[in-house]
């Protein structure tokens, strides 16, 4: 009599269940490369802008130096004498900058709650 022995059509649970388990490891260290290469992206892009905002403070700084000493003249041509026109713009301008540094305090103390995409991805292949 012949012994009949049940063929497997394919593969077993486990190596099925393996197969995956490498697959969500393979898929994992993917999206952590993906968001690596991202933040390099990222990062080289903040660069080039960070020079080019600051040649362009420093310019328009320069710029507003030189306004700042043609409004002292400008109101030198009245009857105040020259250093009562530099105190009266120099008051003026930290008056201004005064307002503008609590302005920037109020904002900063704000939550900021940006993620990066790949972040979230991550967290949802997880």
């Amino acid at each position: 009599m012949e012994r009949v022995t049940p063929r497997r059509l394919g593969p077993s649970f486990v190596s099925l269940i393996g197969g995956i388990a490498n697959d969500a490891k393979e898929l994992l260290l993917r999206e952590v490369a993906l968001t690596k290469l991202e933040a390099q992206y990222e990062l080289r892009k903040a660069k080039s802008k960070a020079i080019a905002l600051g040649i362009g403070i420093g310019i328009s700084i320069l710029g507003g130096i030189c306004l700042v000493l043609m409004l002292v003249h400008l109101l030198s041509l009245t009857s105040i004498p020259l250093w009562g026109c530099y105190g009266i713009v120099g008051s003026l301008l930290v008056m201004v900058g005064g307002v503008l540094l609590v302005a920037a305090n109020t904002k900063a103390d704000e939550p900021d709650a940006v993620r990066l995409r790949s972040v979230n991805k991550i967290e949802e292949s997880a």
